[in-house]
């Protein structure tokens, strides 16, 4: 068996001990492959990662001193349940030896988040964060949203709770600081003000409305501000506005009054009292019913960025602290920790914790649990909320549970479908053609396994859905089928929705029917009468069919998941369709890239011209040599 190499800052000693036979759980098959383990197990710091006779890692987890922390998995009697399980499926184990307890805990946050374990606590929602940017590769730096790696030299500010909270922060930011946020190429390009200028959002530095130096002013207030200083902001803005009254320069006291007004929202627009607490995350958990919620409030510089409601898996019959923990750890591996981390319980590893997301923050993390003022409150606050959200989590659990019942009655299924296909296709005319599937379960969509089929075989007629459809059909489970064949992954779909009514679903049907593939269940859902919502056909693929009551529960449902499916499928194909439109047959030269395209139309203006432009005249294009220009012209000219 082989297992994947530990990341590259853990290049310690590494082992892999496995027991050959029992494939079935077994308590004593799998207390065996443990003990296999112990004989040559060191006493240091380290991480194991637990597997079954597939090889499939179950639990991950991390120790002070390995041997004596594995030892414990041998005494059966003293183990919970939950754990037990865990063992009888134990056939082999990895083990990585670090130089700390603190780096165990590092990396075992890291191995959850890429194995994503049955046995170990996960956080569900593992979305990157959206943060501002603020860019410093510029002589005019950008303020922009961003999310994933940082790649760009600048601050970021963050996290914040949504693209909603960042969306409405950044129109408050662009109306107080004037700030561009337009790309370097359109920057670069600028005759005259956009309209960002017009509406008073932009300072236009693209044209010389402002110099440099100015700028650099305004990019200092937006640090200060972001930082937790906009006090000193304020007063800036403030004096200079006063100023500008006294020297009867009305038309800029007015601009500064608009900015002064901008920055009076935004402090006004925190719904939590987070002054002087600067940069802090609040946690808070709540449990009932078997299941946890936990509450999170980012606060930055002062500030309030907004908050969510986490509701981390695999939590039955696990201690509260080691799921806060466990999360905390999870969250982190993909966010910075800020200095301080406010939290509702006393964690019996929270020294260790500090430690470790300390070496990850290159900076001291302070962990604590608020006993009195203005944080006790917030904590209070953090709590009330965590209640709420879990409340209202487990109605719509509920329902959602009773829907996917109703849904497997209704479609003739085995049981409630954990994994929904959604299929849509979009076109104009047969041209940009795109295949969309989205996917939905029992908690929502999931949209990191959205896909989306570029269609794109030359025996698809263009503007043929049932040929389209059949393409994207054999694609998805081709791939399944070479990549997952005995379905142990988890993306084998338990019901498909296809968008369309007997032609698709008979596409479909052929399709699957060739691949050998007969026990995935599908059903086609075309337009009602008019096309009126709420009197959709459902087709079997037997040619039985069948409607629902409009207020039907189910219905809303079936819609909703119907109408996003749609909304992917047309954004993928006017994202598509774009990208043809800002092309050219420029693309299409060999030798040809982004910046020699660029110079070229500059030099001529348009793809057109050119095509049609004599060789002498290519050989006048700065950065065009003699031989590329020669390879421009034949291109071209080659009839």
């Amino acid at each position: 068996m082989s297992n994947p190499a530990a990341p590259d800052r853990f290049n310690e000693e590494k082992a892999t001990y496995a027991l050959k036979g029992a494939d079935q759980p077994d308590l004593e098959a799998g207390v065996a492959a443990i003990r296999n383990v112990l004989r040559t197990l060191p006493a240091r710091p380290g991480v194991y990662r637990m597997h079954d006779a597939r090889g499939d890692v179950l639990y991950v987890g991390k120790a002070r001193a390995l041997k004596n922390r594995v030892a414990n998995y041998t005494q059966i009697n003293g183990l919970p349940r939950r754990i037990q399980r865990m063992v009888a499926q134990t056939r082999s184990m990895t083990i990585l030896t670090t130089g700390s307890e603190a780096e165990a805990l590092l990396l075992e946050a890291q191995l959850i988040k890429r194995y994503r374990p049955a046995f170990n606590v996960l956080l569900r929602d593992d979305k990157s964060f959206p943060f501002i940017l603020l860019r410093a590769d510029h002589d005019y730096p950008r303020i922009q949203k961003h999310r994933g790696a940082r790649k760009h030299k600048g601050s970021y500010f963050g996290p914040f709770a949504s693209a909603g909270e960042v969306g409405r922060t950044l129109n408050a930011l662009q109306k107080l600081f004037l700030l561009r946020s337009c790309t370097d190429s359109f920057f670069n390009n600028r005759s005259r003000p956009c309209l960002l200028y017009q509406i008073k959002r932009c300072s236009a530095p693209c044209v010389g409305r402002i110099d440099a130096e100015a700028y650099g002013e305004l990019v200092a207030d937006a640090k200060d501000f972001l930082g937790g200083k906009s006090t000193r902001v304020q007063a800036r803005l403030g004096k200079a506005m006063e100023q500008a009254a006294e020297n009867l320069d009305f038309e800029l006291a007015a601009i500064l009054r608009d900015r002064l007004k901008a920055l009076t929202f935004i402090q006004g627009s925190q719904s939590i009292n987070a002054e002087g607490l600067g940069d802090a995350d609040v946690f808070a958990l709540a449990a009932a019913g078997g299941t946890i919620g936990i509450q999170a409030f980012f606060i930055r510089g002062g500030h309030n960025w907004g908050h969510r409601s986490f509701f981390p898996a695999h939590t039955t019959d696990v201690p509260e602290d080691e799921v806060l923990t466990s999360f905390l750890m999870q969250f982190y591996e993909d966010v910075p920790p800020p200095r301080t981390i406010l939290i509702d319980r006393a964690l019996p590893e929270a020294d260790l914790l500090a430690e470790a997301l300390g070496e990850k923050a290159g900076a001291k993390v302070a962990i604590s649990v608020p006993q009195r003022g203005d944080r006790a409150r917030l904590m209070k606050q953090a709590s009330r909320n965590a209640v709420e959200a879990l409340e209202r989590h487990q109605a719509e659990s509920t329902t959602q549970a009773r829907i996917f019942r109703e849904m497997a009655q209704l479609f003739e299924l085995d049981g409630p479908p954990d994994r929904i296909e959604i299929y849509d296709n979009s076109h104009i005319q047969g041209t940009n053609a795109i295949g969309a599937m989205v996917v939905a379960g029992p908690e929502g969509f999931r949209k990191g396994a959205y896909r989306k089929f570029n269609i794109r075989r030359a025996d698809t007629v263009p503007g043929d859905d049932f040929a389209m459809m059949r393409e994207v059909m054999e694609r998805r489970f081709g791939r399944a089928q070479r990549e997952d064949p005995d379905r142990t992954g988890g993306e084998w779909p338990d019901l498909l929705l296809i968008d369309g009514g007997k032609g698709q679903v008979s596409a479909v049907r052929a399709m699957l029917e060739e691949m050998g593939i007969e026990d995935v269940p599908f059903i086609g859902v075309s337009k009602g009468p008019d096309r009126n919502a709420g009197r959709e056909t459902f087709h079997f693929p037997d040619g039985r069919e069948f409607t629902l009551p409009v207020n039907s529960p189910v219905m809303f449902h079936l819609q909703r998941l119907r109408d996003e499916a749609h909304r992917f499928a047309i954004g993928a194909h006017r994202q598509k369709r774009a990208k043809a439109f800002t092309g050219s047959s420029l693309d299409e030269v060999p030798g040809i890239g982004p910046a020699r395209k660029r110079a070229l139309l500059m030099h001529f203006g348009t793809a057109k011209a050119v095509r049609n432009a004599a060789l002498d005249d290519l050989l006048k294009v700065p950065g065009v040599s003699r031989a590329m220009a020669q390879s421009i012209y034949d291109y071209f000219h080659s009839d």
